[in-house]
Parts: C-alpha cells; structure tokens; sequence
C-alpha cells in the first residue's frame, strides 16, 4: 500500500513522522508474523518541490515532489491559534489545496489529522460529508464547511474516500486505523502494543475543555447562559428563566433560537456536565454529591448522561484525569 504524507510550511513535523514511523514498525510486525513484504506499506514524504520543507518551529522535513500514484495521501494539520486568521492561513496552502483536488479526481483516497481537514474542506473533498477535527476548531469546521457534518466527538470519521480525525495524537490513532484496515487486527493490535497506542479510542469528547471553545451566541443568549449558570444547581424551569429575562417564553426560545442555534435546556446540559468534569478532574468532592451540585438527582442521573455525552463515567473520568 502506498502512502503520501504532504509535509508543507508550517505542518505539524511530529504529524508527518508519527504516520511514517508508526507504519515501519507495522511493517516489522506485519514481517515477524509472515506477511509477505509485497502488501506491507511504502510510505514516502512528499510535497509540492523536493526542495526541504520548514516545519512549524523551523524544522526541516526532507521531501520527494508529489505525484498520483499513491493508495492513499495523509494531510497533517499545521500549526493555528483559534482567533488567528484562518482564511489568510489557508490562502497560503493554494499549492496544496489544487494537489489535493486533483488527487481526488484520481480516485486516490485522502486522510486528516486535526486542522489538516481545513485543507480537504477548501478543495471541496468535505461537501455530503461527514467529518472532524480537533475539538477547539470543530466550530470554525462547521461554520467554514456547512455542507459538511461535522462529528465534532468523533475521533475519527470515514466518510467514503475521505476520512477525517481528531488533534495531534490522533494521528496514531489514524495510522492504527489504516494497519488495522490493511493487515488485519492482529497487526494493528501487536503494533499499538509495542508502542504503547491506545487500541480503543473512539472519542474526544473526555478531553474537551469547554472553557476553551469559542462560541457566537449574541448578547441575549448571553444573559441566558449566565442567569443558567448561576442557577446550575436549581431545577429547569423555562416559565422562571422568562421571568428573570422579562420575556414570554415563546419569546425567549425564538430570541434564544436564532442566536443560539439550539434550546436553553441544551446549553444548561453541557454547563452542568462541563461543571461535573471540573469538580472530578480538580477537587475532592465525592463522586456522590457531584449530582446536587449540578443540578441532577442522583449519581445514577450523572452517570447516564456523563456516558452519553462524554464516552465514559464519573469514576473513570476522575481516574484518567485527576489533578495530581
């Protein structure tokens, strides 16, 4: 199977040599188990000149010329704050943006890791999709490619040709995907094993950190989440919540609507699960009297949603992410 990893000024260089390096000891593994050499991986770096390629931080990565016959061409993200100017950056990638466009036309498949999906979403290739990133830029996905679903939980998501993944060290995650696509789970899972990747991850959302995530509501969704977030631990109640902003129900749902996109009961979910992740990852209260503190009756309540709308429960998620 071969393989392209598009390296240009300013990727992640840890994106490009985690795919390489991870499929040559898949290789070895796939060679320690007596698969023939002629269905291993070739893997090669390749960008729009052989010339070296200034990786973010001024690292060079050495490069062969891009060319169409490849099974398949990883894109790794680059390095991007979330209020920098994402248009001027991918202005900057038109080279790469044309090769990608072409390369689908070729009917070669074409991968992401984290804001490499960016570079798809401006060639067209995300359009009747589905797709992710990482979850800090998941809004920017959707607001830039509304053609395109965005799963923004998603770790990884395949979408015909086109397959999409989440930040940074989900690029072993993806590579895992493409060994275990192509030689089989037993490969995948010796691999991941020898270099301590997870096998099992479907997820980001454990990691989401909701005090980081931009979001656009307008001033009077605003004062909804705030009168929301003060009264966390008190029941829902949408007749009150009109009271305190001086409106008539209908009135606030249709304000709120349009500059929300989504009910206040939704909003007043994530606050309540974001506050629960706080309270386990950094303090000591017990796992028992989260719920009251959030707003739900039991820890059973807790659990069942925390499973729904984080993968995993309160006890694991205090276990993986307990302050020290």
């Amino acid at each position: 199977m071969r393989i392209g990893i598009l390296a240009y000024e300013g990727c992640f260089a840890t994106e490009v040599f985690a795919v390489t390096d991870l499929l040559r000891i898949a290789n070895r593994v796939a060679h320690e188990n007596g698969i023939d050499s002629a269905t291993r991986f070739q893997a090669s770096v390749i960008a729009a000149s052989p010339t070296p390629v200034v990786a973010a931080g001024g690292f060079t990565i050495g490069a062969h010329r891009w060319h169409h016959r490849f099974d398949l061409v990883v894109v790794p993200g680059f390095d991007v704050s979330p209020t920098d100017d994402l248009s001027a950056r991918l202005a900057d990638r038109s080279r790469e943006v044309a090769f990608l466009r072409e390369t689908a036309s070729h009917g070669i498949r074409i991968a992401s890791v984290c804001v490499g999906a960016f570079l798809l979403g401006e060639a067209g290739l995300l359009d009747g999709r589905r797709s992710t990133t990482s979850w800090l830029f998941a809004s920017q996905l959707t607001r830039r490619y509304p053609r395109s679903t965005v799963c923004a939980e998603s770790l990884i998501v395949s979408d015909g040709p086109v397959t999409t993944s989440a930040a940074f060290s989900a690029s072993l995650d993806l590579t895992t995907a493409i060994v275990r696509d192509h030689l089989g789970a037993g490969v995948a899972r010796a691999t991941a094993r020898v270099t301590l990747v997870s096998e099992n991850r479907r997820s980001q959302a454990p990691y989401v950190v909701e005090s980081m995530v931009q979001t656009t509501s307008g001033p009077f969704a605003t004062a909804v989440q705030r009168w929301l977030v003060d009264h966390l631990a008190e029941p829902y109640s949408l007749p009150r919540l009109a009271d305190a902003l001086h409106v008539s129900t209908r009135t606030l749902l249709r304000r709120y609507g349009q500059e929300d996109g989504r009910p206040p009961l939704a909003f007043l979910q994530e606050a309540r699960i974001a506050t629960a992740k706080r309270l386990l990852a950094d303090t000591d209260v017990p796992i028992g009297d989260i719920p009251r503190r959030v707003g739900y009756q039991d820890t059973g309540t807790l659990r069942r949603m925390f499973l729904e709308r984080v993968g995993i429960g309160p006890a694991d998620y205090r276990r993986r992410f307990r302050s020290s």
